[in-house]
């Protein structure tokens, strides 16, 4: 069972099904699946990396949005390979669409409209999950991702509406639930800009910023069937001005992030045009991209001006900026507050730690972004899949992927404010790039199911071909071989030195001397030799190995070498209970 239509509910269903489980996914309106509620783009900085990992993981985030990009172009092209990334904007009408057309015609999966209440368990085990209408739907596992629906609170100025977005209903009863089975759960915030009509705008003094020629795409070029290419739009550059600025700053007892009303923590990364002006005293002006929402829209998303201010001060603030002198505001900006679990209480396979079957991926995990909510989804759906089937569950190292680094940030540290990716996360960048995705996860994928022997052929020959391209080095790769071969090779050969480096580094880290496992039951308290400090954060988490252990924020050197020389004890314990052990 999934619970929520959005990108980790999408899929987490389709990772299910592909996998061979009977898949239900429970939404409160069928219109609603697939939105993409905030910005119209799917990638950028890290997360492109993430979308061509979901991609070699058999996903359908790349797909959906390479189908309905109207924009797109690849960021940091002035700096190494490493941290190319891709960045598609989409028509959020035929994103939509074309998430609700797979979804209704993929093979093993229902949808059942509904509002879920509750889930319903059965000796600490997942049995079902309960509806509004007191209904009851059996199922073995759930994966909930409900996203900013958990007692969701939208604020614009003053004025609180109880939603998870505009027009849609919060899930106050499942939330309560959660707190009353002993979940911790934070409150967050995260917002959005107004939207502005584009026949109001005028264009004739900006930047325009075209699309890149050739158009970058998510999957590789030998992919079959895909989707003829939509026309291309361009976006616009413009800025905000002093005036605007003071307007901001004459209102903010106006604004509920500054009034006291809104008590979620916001994104960091990603703040709203109050926080830039209260941050950046000194700045006369910030970037704003306008943004095209789709072909046959005349919504413009103005990225970099989210704001929950009054709609009247939006308003004026708005026509402060240089070619929005006469805009029109179709949807006022707002910003929503929410309930997250701490994902601390999660295992690496984003299951509940003491409800057996219960899986959590998405904003519930306190992310922030489409993609961060999509890898989690399909890694959720996947695992409870591979529980059902009696299987291991997947695991991706720090060392394999972005998508490893996501789960291990989550499940070790949690979140104090929504979880951004970030190329500067991974120590292992600069053999996680977005052109070796394939490369580095494709058999993981065939492995459980994720993608099927046809997917793996063709990651199998696209590879060979990147071997002999790389072999011939860059004066001797002809017309024999395709851009995107030629450019896999050219990324291999200018880290080739730091990549055997990073290699080795691996297989140290990765070494027995450095990790061991840890019992999930292991009594921290009871242990000698470490403080209560350190024995409370690590009962928090209860990591599954030394590794993990010492990633976690305030565990001392001197604690993780407790842990080590008490897990080789429990180690050698257990070799010589072994059966056949020589005496």
């Amino acid at each position: 069972m999934v619970v929520g239509g959005g990108h980790a509910g999408l899929e987490a269903a389709f990772s299910a099904a592909r996998m061979g489980a009977a898949t239900c996914l429970v939404t409160a309106k069928r219109e609603s699946v697939g939105r993409t509620p905030c910005n119209p783009s799917v990638g950028g900085v890290a997360k492109g990396h993430l979308v061509h990992e979901i991609v070699a993981l058999g996903g359908f985030m790349g797909r959906a949005a390479d189908a309905t990009a109207i924009h797109g172009r690849v960021l940091n092209t002035s700096k190494g390979p490493a941290v190319h990334s891709t960045r598609l904007q989409v028509d959020k009408e035929l994103y939509g669409e074309y998430a609700r057309s797979t979804l209704a015609s993929y093979p093993g999966i229902e949808v059942v409209e509904g509002m879920v209440e509750g889930l319903e368990l059965e000796r600490g085990s997942i049995c079902g999950v309960r509806l509004a209408d007191g209904s009851v739907l059996p199922c073995r596992a759930v994966v909930v991702t409900t996203g900013t629906f958990l007692c969701g609170l939208l604020h614009t100025g003053l004025s609180q509406t109880p939603g998870g977005r505009v027009g849609e209903p919060p899930a106050n009863s499942l939330s309560n639930q959660l707190a009353a089975l002993g979940f911790r759960l934070s409150r967050l915030k995260t917002g959005t800009p107004p939207r502005i009509d584009c026949q109001t705008i005028n264009y004739s003094g900006l930047d325009a910023q075209p699309a890149d020629d050739p158009f970058p795409h998510f999957l590789p070029e030998d992919t079959p069937d895909t989707p003829a290419d939509l026309p291309r739009v361009s976006c616009h550059i413009t800025y905000t001005t002093p005036e605007g600025h003071a307007l901001i700053r004459e209102n903010l007892d106006r604004s509920p992030m500054y009034s006291g009303q809104i008590k979620g923590v916001g994104p960091r990364y990603c703040p709203s045009i109050e926080d830039k002006v209260v941050r950046f005293p000194d700045r006369s002006r910030h970037q704003i991209f306008l943004e095209p929402e789709g072909l046959t829209m005349n919504s413009v998303y103005p990225n970099g001006i989210s704001t929950s201010l009054p709609s009247e001060v939006q308003e004026l603030f708005v026509r402060s900026i240089g070619g929005l002198e006469h805009a029109r505001i179709l949807t006022p900006g707002y910003a929503v507050e929410y309930d997250a679990v701490d994902a601390r209480e999660l295992t690496h396979a984003l299951s509940s730690k003491e409800i057996r079957g219960l899986y959590f991926a998405g904003q519930i995990n306190g992310t922030s972004g489409y993609e961060e909510a999509a890898i989690q989804g399909l890694l959720a759906g996947a695992n409870a899949a591979l529980e059902l089937r009696g299987d291991e569950a997947l695991s991706i190292g720090r060392e394999q992927g972005y998508a490893g680094v996501l789960v291990d940030d989550l499940v070790t540290q949690g979140c104090d404010e929504p979880y951004r990716m970030f190329t500067s996360r991974a120590e292992f960048r600069l053999s996680l790039r977005q052109d070796n995705a394939d490369e580095r996860l494709s058999a993981l994928a065939h492995g459980v199911g994720l993608i099927d022997d046809a997917q793996r052929q063709r990651d199998l020959r696209r590879l060979d071909q990147v071997d002999r391209c790389h072999a011939a080095g860059d004066e001797q790769a002809n017309e024999e071989f395709s851009v995107q071969v030629r450019a896999k090779a050219h990324a291999r050969r200018v880290y080739a030195g730091y990549i055997e480096r990073q290699a080795r580094e691996v297989a140290r880290v990765r070494g027995s001397e450095r990790s061991i496992s840890l019992p999930m039951e292991l009594d921290y308290a009871g242990l000698a030799g470490l403080n209560h400090e350190c024995a409370q954060r690590l009962a928090a988490v209860r990591p599954t190995s030394t590794a993990q252990a010492a990633r976690i924020p305030g565990i001392t050197p001197a604690a993780v070498a407790c842990l080590w020389a008490h897990a080789r004890t429990l180690q050698s314990k257990t070799e010589a209970l072994r059966p056949g052990r020589a005496e």
